[in-house]
């Protein structure tokens, strides 16, 4: 089996390549970028490892932004006057 990069993985699980190299860090291992190779041991632990921090954490996503609606001026534009 080929060398995966993290990026792969990290599409894999469905997070950021950011998340996956902050994990690996978190987990002693040292990689440079989301395109760099890792062993397919390093690899198996990073899956497991946010895997379960994804299964862990499904309430931490973010609310989605809403607008408030602008206040009414009281003018609405009508058709122009010649």
């Amino acid at each position: 089996m080929a060398n995966p990069r993290v990026h792969e993985i990290a599409s894999e699980i469905g997070v950021d390549s950011k998340v996956a190299l902050a994990k690996l860090k978190e987990l002693g291992e040292y990689v440079k970028s989301p395109s760099s190779t890792i062993a397919p041991p390093v690899a198996r632990k990073l899956r497991a490892a946010l895997e379960a921090d994804g299964a862990a954490k499904p309430a931490e996503a973010p609310a989605p932004k809403t607008t408030a609606p602008r206040p009414s001026t009281g003018a609405r534009p009508g058709p122009a006057k010649p």
